[in-house]
């Protein structure tokens, strides 16, 4: 699987399809934010990172494809390289 973000659900998708992507593993998501694995779990043992939650009759660890992107954004927004009004410079 490429570091690619996966395809955002749609209309014009199959319903399965968008399932499919609405939802990723922790090894998915990890891939899907260029992370490894471990650090993944680091930081959900600290209550860090992306929100992610148990899914499933074995509770596995998922994360949803939307609250990752959400999640980027926040990061985004919290560097003042990114968002110019943090900017120490200005």
């Amino acid at each position: 699987m490429s570091a690619q973000p996966l395809l955002a659900p749609s209309a014009s998708l199959p319903p399965a399809l968008a399932a499919c992507t609405a939802f990723l593993t922790v090894k998915d998501a990890a891939e899907y934010l260029g992370l490894s694995p471990h650090t993944l779990y680091v930081w959900r043992h600290r209550r860090q990172g992306p929100p992610s939650f148990r899914m499933g009759p074995r509770g596995r660890v998922m994360y949803r494809r939307e609250a990752l992107d959400a999640w980027i954004r926040e990061q985004e927004q919290a560097d003042s390289r990114s968002n110019t009004a943090l900017s120490p410079l200005s």
